[in-house]
């Protein structure tokens, strides 16, 4: 039987089981630490047992960070129509992805 938990990381929740790897934002951990992440819920694949916590759960999602690392760059461009106005930045988002070891 497989267990689900929500998480919350970043001011974001993702949706997570034993053995997923997930990117999230960056996080101040070096490569191979093991992380703690809030749990906002858990539950099974068939929905019998619920564990809903208010707001968050005791405890906790333990993961492993595998690496740092830079986004894809994203293109922000400005435009105003008829005043020749064109302004074009580039953002690359600071990413960390985690392996999910124990719910």
């Amino acid at each position: 039987m497989v267990t689900f938990a929500v998480v919350k990381t970043g001011g974001k929740q993702y949706l997570v089981k034993e053995g997923d790897e997930i990117v999230v934002d960056r996080m101040e951990a070096k490569d191979k630490e093991k992380v703690e992440l809030e749990t906002l819920m858990t539950f099974d694949e068939e929905g019998k047992s619920v564990d809903l916590g208010m707001p968050s759960l005791t405890k906790k999602v333990q993961a492993e960070v595998i690496s740092s690392f830079k986004g894809e760059k994203i293109r922000v461009a400005r435009f105003k129509s008829k005043v020749r106005y064109r302004k074009v930045r580039g953002f690359r988002p600071q990413l960390t992805s985690l392996k999910i070891l124990k719910i």
